[in-house]
């Protein structure tokens, strides 16, 4: 049906003194002797419409009333009262969707654990409105950002035979289910929809090395799977990522990159979504705006993991995963790097090679891999990179170490013995990116429909 944005109305003083017909949702609503007032939002604006209801035009507005019900309005725009706002005083409405007494989002606010349970209505808190709203400016970012520096966009598949090794557990994608009719593994996937094991993709790596070797530089985006039994605020079963694969170039390319397009992506936020920020400052993290200026305005610290590990031996602090050279990084320490040493994101390089992928660039000092992870304070890691290992031989081994089949990687392996070229790339998670530019500290609240181990709906 035809109508105006809200947004459109609070933005445009143009519109006073005309006629509109809006749409939307009742957030809230506040009756008196003779006049009746309906904050309505349709989801363009974080901020809401008044409707100022003259209930001397009105036979009965009772069921105009009700939270949650989606009305249409016709009536003229007005000079608000304060702020300069805009409001519609209403001379027809009419009920697209009534909504009962038991609607779940009575409250002025309800808790994120509450609203977890109902994801299909959180979309109409002011909460969700705002994250959606980030996420999606976010996600145009990233776009323009490859765009612009000529990469191209690349679709990696969903399904695939690989589980690029080391980034995570794969689910498995079958057309049987369970069966006792196979006497083998070998026997059951053969009879299969593909003839051999298929999964979900835990990470378009692989293939988008395959595609940077033919066009230089190119970015995929798009969901992920894994299938660790992880229920940390960090970590969900399907998450979106990004994930760029630069040819002719080294580790330090491919920091400038990500540094670069994390300072681009935050500045369009700002730009685009400041009534969202304002929200999350007041409601998730104070200080926010200044975190996200102080990323903007500085260069990110460039910290060597040997010299991260001593750092963290040399601490004041106890810390719950003793610290060792050789260790992963946990978030304790991720975070009192990012947040209590240097107060700033933090690319960590040259990791110990058992604790990294097969395909990482092995340094020459035989004991580390020419990779990166970025920290970032309140969240800890949000990208993790590498400059990938083009010498052949040195690849094979390290496949052949982990006891790898190397006929599963023939594709990887070939883009070894024909032009082979020093590349690299990063992966992000874009649920972590968004946690961070909201202040929110749960991956479940920054997603739709959030999997996780035992909840799926």
């Amino acid at each position: 049906m035809k109508h105006t944005d809200v947004k459109e109305i609070l933005l445009n003083p143009s519109l006073i003194g005309t006629d509109v017909t809006v749409c939307g949702w009742i957030r809230t609503s506040r009756d008196s002797k003779n006049m009746a007032f309906i904050e309505l939002n349709d989801g363009t604006s974080l901020k809401h419409l008044q409707i100022v209801i003259d209930k001397s035009n009105f036979s009965d507005i009772s069921d105009y009333m009700p939270g949650g019900t989606a009305l249409k309005v016709i009536g003229t725009v007005v000079e608000g009262a304060v702020n300069n706002a805009v409001e519609v005083n209403a001379k027809e409405i009419s009920v697209l969707g009534a909504c009962p007494g038991d609607y779940p989002l009575q409250k002025k606010r309800c808790s994120l654990e509450f609203l977890r349970t109902i994801p299909h209505l959180r979309v109409r808190t002011n909460t969700f409105n705002a994250v959606l709203r980030v996420r999606s400016v976010a996600a145009a970012a990233i776009h323009r950002y490859f765009q612009s520096n000529n990469f191209v966009y690349i679709n990696t598949p969903l399904l695939t035979a690989s589980d690029c090794e080391g980034a995570g557990e794969v689910f498995k994608v079958t057309t049987i289910g369970y069966s006792d009719k196979y006497k083998s593994e070998e026997e059951y996937y053969a009879d299969d929809f593909f003839g051999k094991k298929a999964g979900l993709s835990v990470s378009g790596q692989l293939e988008g090395e395959v595609a940077a070797m033919g066009l230089g530089k190119i970015y995929t985006f798009g969901p992920s799977f894994r299938a660790e039994k992880s229920n940390t605020q960090r970590h969900v079963a399907e998450f979106w990522h990004v994930e760029p694969e630069i040819a002719f170039a080294e580790l330090d390319d491919v920091i400038e990159v990500a540094q670069s397009m994390i300072k681009y992506v935050i500045s369009d936020v700002m730009e685009k979504c400041p009534q969202e920020l304002d929200f999350f400052e007041k409601f998730m993290q104070k200080g926010l705006r200044n975190k996200l200026q102080n990323i903007i305005d500085n260069d990110f610290e460039v910290l060597d993991y040997t010299k991260a590990i001593e750092l963290l031996q040399n601490a004041d602090v106890k810390f719950q995963y003793p610290v060792e050279w050789g260790c992963d990084l946990q978030t304790e320490h991720e975070r009192y790097i990012t947040e209590k040493i240097f107060n700033k994101p933090v690319f960590v390089t040259n990791y110990p090679k058992e604790i990294k992928s097969f395909y990482m660039k092995q340094n020459p000092d035989g004991k580390t891999v020419a990779a990166t992870d970025l920290l970032v304070p309140g969240v800890g890691e949000i990208i993790g990179g590498s400059q990938r290992e083009e010498d052949l031989g040195k690849l094979l081994s390290a496949m052949e170490e982990r006891g790898m089949s190397l006929s599963e990687y023939s594709d990887y392996i070939d883009l070894r013995k024909f032009g082979s070229v020093p590349h690299g790339g990063f992966g992000l998670g874009f649920e972590r990116i968004i946690m961070y530019m909201t202040g929110i500290e749960n991956i479940r609240d920054v997603q739709l429909y959030p999997r996780t181990v035992g909840n799926i709906r």
